[in-house]
């Protein structure tokens, strides 16, 4: 019998109780993924960039900037590239089913950040090739079923058209992948030049630029654009695109210390759980300890033993929360904005583990501190 099949043996040895700890530690991990996923989803932890900056009015983000401070932008030395938004939020069919839509300019936006949204030059010119044409995200396309080529209808919330109506009608030319599967694709890139000849107000107005640093230029940039236009009708606000979407999940709550706080107490839970039954686990085979003591096992091995153990507790519940938790953002992840990124499993990892040795530590130290003698008496 190998060192390992000892240790599963033993956690087997009580089979309801070793299946209920592993529920309880598959609920707290499946707790913790869910909620590391939609933090860094919303936060744009694995997403966002910290290079990309946004301009914004310094007002408030729904009071729009003219078009006009585009080129004091552009001519800025530290400025590799500028493009604009704006931004319309609308629904299809039902009002619960909301979207939005960034209105830009495509080749500006390829420069900018085509790239981490994953456009190619193929995109690009089929937007070009008419007005009405728009470019869906992955994650919209999957949850909405669309496909490339159907016309759909937008019912806007805030933008009319010069007629008074509120529907705009798209064609859908391509489908953007984003770099990577943290990208947020939930959305639709249409034309300005479209929105902008139609729309009843704001004309030649948006609601951001979007400006790409040159290199050496990111720490100081953001304070050299607002400063540009301090005194101006329009002041602005520039922050990157990171920092910009925790500011605004901010207004709300802090997202990221309620979910530790939520976390942290699922995972004192278990922890004190786990601990107690296996201090009992251990304390039924005293006797058996004391054995191998006799058979000649060192206080090391014992250790190692009662680790073993626990730490094979964690990994099939803990691996069965985690893959719970990811089959959960893999079906439901676009329509709820959840990420499953490595940098959340490498965290929930590095907890297992920590959690394992944390609870074998009592037991464990028990049985090496349990004399021969007090360890036979207990037969």
């Amino acid at each position: 019998m190998t060192f390992f099949d000892l240790a599963r043996k033993n956690a087997w040895r009580k089979p309801l109780r070793t299946l209920l700890l592993m529920v309880c530690i598959a609920v707290a991990f499946l707790i913790y993924g869910l909620a590391a996923s939609f933090v860094a989803g919303a936060q744009g932890a694995a997403g966002a960039s910290d290079e990309l900056l946004g301009v914004m009015s310094a007002t408030g983000r729904t009071q729009p900037l003219p078009m006009a401070l585009m080129p004091r932008i552009a001519a800025d030395p530290e400025v590799a590239a500028v493009g604009y938004m704006t931004r319309m939020r609308g629904f299809i069919e039902v009002e619960k089913n909301v979207v939005a839509v960034s209105a830009v300019d495509p080749g500006l936006l390829m420069s900018v950040n085509g790239k981490e949204l994953g456009l190619t030059a193929d995109l690009v010119d089929a937007i070009g090739q008419a007005r009405e044409n728009v470019l869906v995200g992955r994650a919209l396309a999957d949850a909405q079923g669309w496909t490339a080529g159907q016309r759909i209808a937008v019912t806007t919330f805030d933008i009319a058209k010069q007629d008074g109506s509120r529907d705009w009608r798209f064609e859908i030319a391509g489908i953007f992948e984003g770099e990577n599967a943290s990208t947020d694709t939930y959305f639709m890139i249409g034309r300005y030049d479209y929105v902008n000849a139609v729309r009843a107000r704001g004309k030649d107005t948006v609601d951001a630029f979007i400006v790409r640093p040159q290199a050496s230029a990111v720490p100081d940039l953001a304070a050299h654009i607002d400063q540009l236009f301090a005194n101006s009708a329009a002041p602005t606000r520039t922050q990157s695109e990171k920092q910009f979407l925790e500011a605004f999940l901010r207004q709300y709550a802090d997202i990221g210390m309620i979910v530790n706080l939520v976390t942290g107490a699922a995972f004192v839970t278990v922890l004190m759980i786990v601990v107690n039954t296996m201090v009992f686990a251990v304390r039924e085979r005293l006797f058996e300890i004391g054995v191998l003591k006799t058979l000649g096992f060192s206080q090391t091995r014992i250790v190692a033993l009662i680790l073993g153990e626990t730490l094979f507790v964690f990994a099939i519940g803990g691996g069965c929360g985690l893959a719970l938790a990811k089959l959960a953002t893999v079906f439901a992840g676009p329509n709820l904005g959840l990420v499953f990124s490595p940098l959340v499993f490498a965290k929930a990892l590095a907890i297992l583990l920590v959690l394992g040795f944390a609870t074998g530590a009592l037991p464990a130290l028990n049985a090496i501190r349990t004399p021969i003698i007090n360890a036979f008496r207990s037969r």
